[in-house]
């Protein structure tokens, strides 16, 4: 396909091919940037849950050496305010559970509408290509059949000129497809980055309340910590000793 035949085309669907053209070029651009952004997210995202789920009881230069590591990440917010409300955690224990999961809950609703960001371009473009499209193809239309009211037309110039005309409603598809597949694959991208967030902001509670680690060993000797068995009592053991004595004594008087 020449660059001459191109320019017929555009010209027979009234410039309209020009505009598609155009639209596909502000897709691509979209697809990139949001594919990139949301390619690091999600596998970088993936590694700092894996890092922070590995420690035991996270500490301040745990938490300051993740936030440095996941900066211009989403979870980057999360270890921020776990970093921020570290001593506050570990000082008031259980009564600042709630409002640091809370906090958390809140640096996740702030983060989350960055992950769409330009996304409705896309959503546009799938709706606006098709119809752009099959708006070509009628101007294209009427070029075609303008020929039968000419004299001594030919029938294969209108049958042409239908086939030029519908270039425009294949492209038109064709760029709504496009759109359509990676506006759902980054949704899709979207909600496992949300659900990592979420993960992430289970394991800073979890690594941060000061509870041991379920996976910790109990220790190999010693009574139990759960159970401990109770030790007798001196004077338990000092009536159980009078209480043998008083038994022994009238078996001897009586022999």
């Amino acid at each position: 396909m020449s660059l001459s035949y191109i320019v017929h085309l555009a010209n027979y669907s009234n410039g309209v091919l020009y505009l598609l053209m155009l639209l596909l070029l502000i897709e691509l651009t979209v697809i990139f940037d949001r594919g990139w952004y949301l390619r690091k997210a999600i596998h970088k995202g993936k590694e700092t849950l894996l890092t922070v789920s590995g420690h035991g009881k996270l500490h301040r230069d745990d938490l300051k050496a993740l936030v440095d590591r996941s900066a211009g990440l989403p979870e980057e917010s999360l270890l921020t305010v776990a970093l921020r409300y570290y001593g506050m955690v570990h000082h008031y224990g259980s009564a600042r559970g709630e409002g640091f999961s809370n906090r958390l809950d809140e640096a996740i609703f702030l983060t989350t509408p960055s992950f769409d960001k330009r996304l409705w371009i896309l959503d546009t473009i799938v709706t606006l290509a098709p119809l752009l499209g099959l708006f070509g193809t009628i101007l294209g239309m009427f070029h075609a059949f303008s020929i039968l009211a000419a004299p001594g037309h030919n029938p294969t110039q209108v049958t042409g000129g239908v086939a030029d005309a519908l270039i425009a409603t294949a492209s038109g598809l064709f760029i709504a497809m496009i759109g359509l597949i990676s506006f759902n694959a980054f949704n899709n991208t979207i909600e496992k980055i949300i659900y990592q967030m979420e993960s992430l902001k289970v394991v800073l509670m979890n690594r941060m309340d000061g509870a041991p680690m379920v996976n910790e060993e109990p220790p190999a000797s010693g009574p139990d910590p759960v159970n401990p068995v109770p030790e007798a009592k001196p004077a338990a053991r000092a009536v159980k000793a009078v209480t043998s004595t008083s038994t022994i004594t009238p078996q001897r008087a009586a022999s």
